[in-house]
């Protein structure tokens, strides 16, 4: 028997070649993203605890130029360390953002990934964390140095100018240097520029502090007793480990970032393992019936049903084993292009070796093999089950009228099921009621591929009339062919419903978002331009006075974050400008009036105002940033947004009791003479000293903002279902391929009685596009109903939510598929066309 089963793989090689395709690429995504993943992860870790080699101690404070309790280490500290025994050097480090323009102006990186720090050299001028391939590091407050990359990209050389931006304006520096660096941020894409120290500590601190120290220990000197020295010697709020604790730790938060991301990629592979189970399941049911009278005739001559369901298992566990080998290897060529690809979008991964673990390998070669098999056992039940009498017929027996009404009961109830955890779920909102929705949602889909080919008659009977007007004797044919064997037709129709239910489950959901923020947009704000700092920094001061000066600026006002204790309870605030605030936000008022922020009073958003019982005209008890208590009074209520605090305040008030000289400002709204302009918009950058690190967008660029985090999102989902979807197609092609085969002998007749080659490459096509036109509108219709329950759950959540139905995107969703049933066509049309009508005649 088992030499029987490896002959039928080798016999049937054509018929399995579209098994192991959607296995293979099944197993490609799993082993690609473990592989990749375990990569990424050993290369960070390396990188990780290679940064901390040379580090005995780490010292870290959470020092902020805007919080001067925070003490921060200073340089007395740092000589105490060094007067330790065992202590071979002790560092000073301080950072920040610093952002250099490329050649047309436009910042290098990212603004998040976009850092500064100090050049801090040894008694032998050199810093044992740079390694400087050009020129040296900065000794003088006018010089900076430059990480490799980012000199390269910008086009600088030693001993030009550099314009670096900061919090503040624009400053020229000379460049002394050029230095290779594997720091994190540069290796994200972005860059790293390095001032003299006392140069980086007026920027970025505050003079002679430091953020963090690292202490280096002298040869045989233990890192745990220099641990155990140096605690005493902390200053207030900071904190000490060892250089191994550290990247141990380090190592620790990389591995819990990729953890993430791997199970996000491997729920999506076992999508399209999920979807090729269709595929493979089919496969081995149309062999089996094509193999009828051989399996009766084994049965007949002595093989037990056991033998026989064996046999099918075997070529299932062949075919599995041999789609996984050659799986297993394009997945670690696709992490090996993944690894490269991300270098060139500007992902910079440290060197280090293709990481091939026990467990990728296992996983790939247990899922491939596994799948399969489980695939094909409910095909090898039924070829187990052929009687020997069989033999005297080729015909498979077709299913009988109590499975037929066992699978459709069993299937209704199913659906009822999940229908009712969608919609109770979308009662119920929020975290569980999204809980709920994916139950149901399993369930409803589970409970419609069971129903499938229970719907495929009365649906696929609507279009036969149109069929034969159109194509003819062609279109009448195919759609009864679609038709003949509902089960087969199910299966491959489910594989398009799968992945069409998530694909239109998510653009609905994210159209809806999408439309949503974009309303939100432009419903609140009045203000032709928001200027803030690349990466989410805070503005300094000095911008709001600049662009108060600038032509054209009509009204200005920051929005500046701030914090007020309310009746015991803290509360976030906005210090805006009072009088301009009303000419840059749109804001409905409740009640009271706006205005009122020019007499020192406060408004309050209306549904925090609701929640704590306020109104208009309350005297509030409330304590400031700065300690300071006093009472304000509720000026008006307002409909709250996403722009703005619970609670909004004149900014003379916030600065007044600011704990810092140098108060945090987010973003910068304006309002131009004119409206949005080139010239308007020219004036506001010249007023920022054409400052790269600064960000100008008008409202249209706010919109895209907001906005293209959805658009990002849905993007990566289509790309990430876009294999489950291959897998689907691959689907569509072998079953037309194999019935093909089945009906050779039906196909001969018909060239036989007339119908020429045309006609039937015409019907095989129609065929397909039926079969896959009927599994996207089933898709498309469950991935709607998803999209609005899931939409339910988060309305709460977004202002002005309401479900758009993108009816363009569904078009041509369904239009795609019926190319999809065009294309998988071609090959099974164009055999089907060349059968020697006489040959297939008598063909058994």
């Amino acid at each position: 028997m088992l030499r029987t089963a490896l002959r039928n793989v080798l016999a049937h090689k054509a018929r399995l070649l579209m098994t192991v395709l959607a296995v293979m690429l099944g197993v490609a995504f799993v082993s690609g993203t473990l592989v990749f993943t375990d990569t990424l992860g050993n290369a960070f870790r390396n990188l990780s605890a290679k940064s901390y080699d040379d580090v005995a101690v780490a010292v870290s404070t959470q020092a902020d130029p805007r919080a001067e309790k925070v003490a921060g280490v200073d340089d007395a500290t740092l000589e105490r360390f060094r007067a330790l025994d065992g202590v071979a050097s002790a560092t000073g480090r301080v950072s920040g953002f610093a952002g250099v323009a490329d050649p047309d102006g436009k910042l290098i990186g990212d603004g998040w990934s976009n850092t500064g720090g100090n050049f801090a050299p040894g008694k032998d001028g050199e810093d044992a964390a740079y390694d400087f391939t050009k020129g040296s590091g900065p000794v003088e407050d006018d010089q900076v140095a430059l990480d490799e990359e980012t000199a390269r990209r910008g086009e600088y050389r030693v001993g030009e100018p550099v314009r670096v931006a900061t919090n503040g304006p624009v400053k020229e520096y000379t460049l002394s240097g050029v230095f290779t660096t594997e720091d994190g941020a540069v290796n994200a894409g972005g860059s790293l520029v390095l001032f003299d120290t006392a140069a980086a500590q007026r920027l970025f601190l505050r003079p002679g502090v430091f953020q963090s120290a690292t202490v280096a220990a002298a040869p045989g000197a233990s890192d745990q007793k220099l641990l155990d020295a140096i605690e005493p010697l902390l200053p207030k709020d900071a904190t000490a480990q060892t250089g191994k604790a550290l990247a141990e730790e380090q190592a620790v938060q990389i591995e819990k970032g990729l953890s993430d991301l791997n199970w996000m990629l491997l729920a999506f592979a076992g999508i399209a393992l999920f979807v090729g189970i269709f595929l493979i399941a089919n496969t081995f049911t149309m062999l089996v019936a094509q193999r009828t009278r051989e399996l009766a005739l084994m049965r007949a001559v002595g093989a037990s049903r056991r033998q026989v369901k064996r046999s099918v298992l075997v070529e299932a566990a062949v075919v599995g084993t041999v789609a996984s080998v050659i799986g297993f290897a394009l997945g670690v060529g696709l992490a090996t292009a993944l690894r490269s690809g991300m270098g060139l979008l500007g992902g910079k991964i440290p060197a280090g070796p293709l990481i091939v673990s026990p467990v990728a390998v296992g996983a790939a070669f247990g899922v491939g093999v596994l799948i399969t098999v489980l695939a094909a056992w409910l095909p090898a039940r039924r070829a187990s089950k052929i009687a020997p009498v069989a033999a005297m017929s080729s015909v498979h027996a077709v299913a009988s009228t109590k499975s037929l009404v066992v699978r459709n009961s069993i299937g209704g109830v199913i659906t009822l099921l999940g229908a009712a955890g969608i919609v109770g779920g979308a009662a119920i909102g929020e975290t569980n009621g999204r809980l709920l929705v994916a139950g149901g949602a399993f369930l409803a889909l589970i409970g419609v591929i069971v129903l499938i080919p229970l719907l495929s008659r009365p649906v696929i009977a609507l279009v036969r009339p149109l069929l034969t007007k159109l194509f003819g004797v062609s279109g009448k044919l195919a759609s009864q062919n679609a038709v003949r064997n509902p089960r087969r037709t199910g299966a491959t129709a489910s594989a398009l419903a799968i992945g069409l239910t998530l694909v239109t489950s998510i653009s609905v959901l994210g159209v809806t978002l999408g439309q949503a923020v974009d309303r939100m947009t432009t419903d609140n704000i009045k203000a032709d331009y928001m200027v803030s700092m690349a990466g989410g920094g805070s503005l300094d001061p000095s911008a709001l006075d600049a662009l108060s000066r600038a032509d054209g600026v009509t009204a200005l006002s920051p929005q500046q974050p701030a914090w007020l204790d309310i009746d015991g309870d803290s509360h976030a605030a906005s210090a805006v400008t009072p009088g301009d605030f009303e000419k840059v936000f749109s804001l409905k008022t409740v009640s009271g009036s706006l205005g009122s922020l020019k007499d020192g009073q406060i408004a309050i958003g209306s549904e925090t105002a609701r929640s704590n019982g306020w109104k208009t005209g309350d005297m509030l008890p409330v304590k400031f940033d700065d300690g300071k208590k006093d009472e304000l009074k509720v000026g008006a209520l307002f409909e709250q947004n996403d722009f703005l605090s619970p609670v909004v305040m004149p900014k003379d008030l916030a600065d007044a009791h600011s704990p810092s000289a140098r108060p945090e400002i987010r973003e910068i709204w304006i309002k131009t003479d004119g409206g949005a302009s080139e010239a308007n918009e020219k004036s506001v950058v010249n007023a920022l000293g054409d400052n790269p690190a600064m960000s100008v967008m008008d409202q249209q660029d706010i919109r895209d903002l907001f906005g293209g985090f959805v658009n990002t999102a849905l993007n990566i989902m289509y790309g990430l279902l876009a294999m489950a979807l291959l897998i689907a197609v691959l689907g569509v092609v072998n079953t037309l391929a194999m019935s093909v085969f089945e009906r050779q002998q039906e196909i001969g007749m018909l060239r036989a009685i007339g119908l020429d080659r045309r006609k039937v490459k015409r019907m095989i096509r129609l065929e397909a596009v039926v079969i896959s036109v009927f599994g996207a509108v089933i898709g498309v219709g469950l991935g709607v109903f998803l999209g609005w329950a899931i939409g339910q759950t988060l309305a709460a959540d977004v202002p002005g939510y309401a479900l758009v139905i993108p009816w363009d995107r569904l078009g041509i969703f369904l239009v795609l598929a019926g190319l999809v049933g065009v294309l998988a066509a071609l090959w099974p049309a164009r055999s089907a066309a060349k059968l020697n009508m006489l040959t297939a005649i008598k063909t058994e």
